[in-house]
Order: C-alpha cells, then sequence, then structure tokens
C-alpha cells in the first residue's frame, strides 16, 4: 500500500507528459499546414512573385533536433534521407506554430518558397523550432515524356472522375481528357526550358505564356490552361502534390478542358532536377 501514492503521481506525470506531446505534435502540424497554405498562393518574396506550389510533404526523417542541424548532411544520412539538397530553418521564441508561422514569412520566404523542396519536417522543443526542407536523389526508373504523360492523362482522368473538393470550391465528377500532341509538344518545351535553364515559371525566359505557347504549337484555342510542377520523381507523387493544392486541383477539375497534353524534363544541373507540366485546352 505504500507504492500506491507514488505509482500514482508516476502516471499522472505520464498522462501529463503524454498531452504535452501530443499538444506539441499538433503545433509541428499546424506549422506544416500554414507554410503549404503559404505556398499554394502567390507571395512576394524577396522581390519577386513567386508562383503556386504543390504543399511538402510531412518526412518523419526531417524532424530533427537541435543537435542535428549542425551537421545536416549526416544528419540525413542517419535519418536515411538520400538527400539531394536540404535547408534548415531554426526558430528561437514563437510560442506557437502562427508565431512560427509569422517569423518564416519575415525572415525564411525565399527557402520555404523554394519549388525544388518537396519534403518537410518540423521539431520543437518549448520555444525553439526546426524547420527541415529538402528534396530526395531521383530515384525512379521513368519512361520517356511520351509515356509518362500517358500516365498522367490516366491518373488525372482517375481525379476527374470523381467528385472533389478544391480548396473553397466544389466540382462534380467530370469528363473524361483526350490525349493531344500539340499540347504535349508545347508541354514538352516547357519542361524542357525550365529544366535546362533552371527555373520554375509559368512564363518561359522570353516571357511567353501557356497560351503562347499553344498558338506557337499550332493550338486553336478557345480556353487553355498548364499545371507545372518540380522535384517530384513520379507520376504518383506529382498528381497528389497537384490534387493537394486548391489552385492545381481546380485547374485539373475545370469541366470545360477537353484535351491534355503532358511532359517532364531532366537535367542534373537544374535545382529541382526534374520539371513537369500539363497542358490543358479546349477547341
Amino acid at each position: 500500500m505504500r507504492f500506491t501514492p507514488s505509482a500514482m503521481r508516476f502516471a499522472g506525470l505520464s498522462l501529463g507528459l503524454l498531452f504535452a506531446a501530443n499538444a506539441v505534435a499538433s503545433d509541428e502540424s499546424q506549422l506544416i499546414e500554414s507554410i503549404n497554405l503559404y505556398r499554394s498562393q502567390l507571395q512576394r518574396c524577396g522581390g519577386q512573385v513567386s508562383s503556386e506550389l504543390p504543399p511538402l510533404a510531412a518526412d518523419p526523417r526531417l524532424a530533427l533536433t537541435a543537435p542535428s542541424i549542425g551537421n545536416l548532411q549526416q544528419a540525413m544520412a542517419t535519418a536515411g534521407y538520400p538527400m539531394k539538397n536540404v535547408q534548415a530553418i531554426s526558430l528561437s521564441g514563437p510560442r506557437d506554430a502562427p508565431s512560427a508561422m509569422k517569423a518564416i514569412q519575415e525572415s525564411f520566404c525565399q527557402i520555404v518558397l523554394d519549388p525544388q523542396f518537396v519534403d518537410i519536417g518540423v521539431s520543437r522543443q518549448d520555444r525553439e523550432w526546426r524547420i527541415v526542407v529538402a528534396r530526395p536523389l531521383l530515384s525512379a526508373r521513368l519512361g520517356d515524356w511520351q509515356t509518362e504523360g500517358q500516365k498522367l492523362l490516366i491518373e488525372l482522368n482517375v481525379a476527374r472522375s470523381r467528385p472533389r473538393q478544391c480548396g473553397a470550391q466544389s466540382f462534380a465528377a467530370t469528363t473524361p481528357l483526350t490525349w493531344n500532341a500539340t499540347l504535349a509538344t508545347a508541354a514538352e518545351t516547357q519542361s524542357r526550358s525550365m529544366a535546362n535553364n533552371n527555373y520554375f515559371d509559368h512564363k518561359d525566359r522570353d516571357g511567353r505564356t501557356p497560351g503562347d505557347r499553344a498558338e506557337l504549337a499550332g493550338y486553336d484555342f478557345q480556353q487553355i490552361g498548364e499545371i507545372i510542377a518540380a522535384g517530384q520523381d513520379s507520376v504518383r507523387k506529382v498528381v497528389d502534390g497537384w490534387l493537394t493544392s486548391p489552385g492545381h486541383c481546380a485547374n485539373l477539375m475545370n469541366p470545360q478542358f477537353r484535351d491534355m497534353g503532358a511532359a517532364y524534363a531532366v537535367d542534373p544541373k537544374s535545382d529541382a532536377g526534374i520539371y513537369w507540366t500539363v497542358m490543358f485546352g479546349a477547341q
């Protein structure tokens, strides 16, 4: 009987630690959600306006503690993350996820808006925060750009066959898209341009828009649209990112589009390594 109070105190302490751990995990998840919402909208950062970006995928291997930040390359190897590029943000002082997000927007917007990064991990110890964003080595074995483009067509038609919520917009299931070789050529041109010239934007280096590229390729359109991605090394990852990004999701669910062409391009010297373009159209 003498041991009962100690046991109860121990149980109470364990429960308190569990609640605290859940609160911290909630703050970490909330910060990742805030960063992804920030990426999903056009932002002015460093004197430039960012493109709408797909969300970063939460990866527990990137939730690094303070001592790990000192040598990121070693920490990535220890965590088993096949790193191509990585950046770490350290914050000291924010009391909660909104405060941490404000600090990121003010001082680290260029890191979280860098399109090459596809994964994220967040750790927190009291008011010390560690945000790690990374891009893994390309590991998937891809077919040629036409083969992967056709895979994108299949996946996007599966997505369009079901009702979907894209942010605040609701979309009913809609008609499948048809492969269009002219749009595919325009998509390949844009993917290759982004890869070889190391940029991520709907405007190419000559200032041409998706409509300009479709017209130059010979596609006579009434409606045109484009979605792009960078860093993901498989069709599945690309589509998952687009479906969880309200703007990309709304574009691919647009019932007015009838045709589609898609392509990817790789350049090891570029920041993101791999770039994807889908062009939608209606004649």
